[in-house]
């Protein structure tokens, strides 16, 4: 059993104590925030603040040692914010909700406690049959935060990760042109007198748009492409200036590629997988030295060359283009996105403490209801039940049941 928060450990941070709101008769939920297992993954969902206005509102946080360093957020930041320090991971995941950013293991799945509720990121291309039939084992009612909704129908999740990732990229790419990485040796953007560099980036979303305004705001010259016309419209008015944009065809972007310095895939998949638009001959015919950068990489790609890679090996090169393909680019600035994320999250677990608990947020909140991959047992995304052969059961039937 989990050790009560107001019990005192017998090793570690002691929570520094304060009033909390608890409503009469109601048990507090208790949150938990486990170490992130990968050395490629250095966020956290909360941050000690965030942690704070939790545990002032009568909730239990309970913190893995460690788990905010990559961010810079200490333990003791953590334990005066009023949650428990624990040294374990199976004592963090035996909270009622756990927030994860990567997706848990098999072996973290097998530490939580049966029924208990899920909030992490899903990967859909890196997991596996047996990462959901370990979920539906232990009954979990698991969420990825990649599908969350907003009240008005956006995705805040993927919007907030997508303006850090669309800013970054740009940082990258002048990393990886410069002549101290063996690049082709050039400033991104542009000076007095000479050309100015030639960026093309293939997608028209919030990706898209954050690239272009730091590629914009450095000289660059940008080509954007993407096959829906509103979007395009959209970054226009967006951006506020007339940029070069086009539908997506062969020869048009074929031509742009080849005069490119830096490619950015930013296409998001909105069914499954990735659709490949740029070919292995169109990236052939590019001029050696430039860089690609897919983004989209964590849903397949939209560069047939693309393979995803890690932060401790970031690039590749083939056909003399060099390859950037790190699926989590927001973990570049951790702490960034750490509070990013918990901006989102903060209200929602509030409100969820509210209501009574996760169930009671997805029967009562239908933007919150897409999130759901599985619940209590049960397979309820379409898409995956086809892609590893599983059976699956309509959420609102289910719920519905509940009555």
């Amino acid at each position: 059993m989990p050790t009560e928060i107001n019990e005192i450990p017998a090793v570690g941070l002691i929570p520094k104590e304060a009033p909390a709101k608890v409503k009469k008769g109601d048990k507090a939920l208790i949150i938990g925030l486990p170490k992130e297992q990968s050395s490629e993954e250095k966020r956290i969902v909360l941050t000690p603040e965030s942690v704070g206005l939790l545990t002032n509102n009568g909730l239990r946080v309970v913190v893995e040692t460690g788990a905010g360093l990559q961010a810079k957020f200490t333990d003791q930041d953590y334990s005066d914010a009023g949650a428990k320090v624990v040294y374990s991971s199976k004592e963090a995941f035996e909270a009622e909700i756990v927030l994860k950013v990567d997706a848990p293991t098999l072996e973290e799945i097998a530490e939580m406690k049966t029924g208990a509720c899920l909030i992490s990121a899903l990967q859909v291309g890196r997991q596996s049959k047996e990462f959901i039939e370990a979920l539906n084992s232990k009954k979990i009612t698991a969420l990825a935060y990649e599908y969350l909704e907003d009240k008005v129908g956006g995705m805040p999740v993927v919007r907030a990760m997508s303006e850090i990732a669309g800013s970054t990229v740009m940082l990258i790419a002048a990393e990886y042109l410069s002549s101290v990485n063996q690049g082709k040796g050039l400033i991104l953007g542009g000076v007095t007198g000479v050309p100015p560099t030639q960026v093309v980036i293939v997608g028209a979303g919030t990706v898209a748009e954050y690239a272009a305004r730091t590629a914009l705001g450095l000289g660059a010259n940008i080509k954007v492409f993407d096959n829906h016309i509103y979007k395009l419209r959209r970054l226009k008015q967006l951006l506020g200036q007339q940029i070069y944009t086009s539908t997506i065809d062969n020869l048009t972007l074929t031509q742009a590629l080849s005069e490119a310095d830096v490619v950015i895939g930013a296409l998001r998949a909105e069914k499954g997988r990735n659709k490949i638009v740029i070919s292995e001959e169109m990236v052939a015919n590019m001029m050696h030295g430039s860089i690609i950068i897919d983004v989209s990489i964590d849903q397949g790609g939209c560069v047939e060359t693309a393979r995803m890679t890690s932060h401790s090996e970031p690039v590749y090169k083939e056909h003399d283009i060099i390859h950037y393909c790190v699926p989590n680019i927001a973990s570049r600035v951790a702490r960034t996105a750490s509070c990013s994320l918990s901006n989102i999250f903060t209200p929602i677990i509030l409100q969820m403490a509210d209501l009574g608990g996760a169930e009671e947020m997805i029967f009562n909140y239908r933007w919150f209801l897409r999130a759901v991959y599985t619940y209590r047992g049960s397979l309820t995304n379409a898409y995956l039940a086809k892609r590893f052969n599983l059976n699956h059961k309509e959420l609102q039937l289910l719920l519905a049941a509940r009555y």
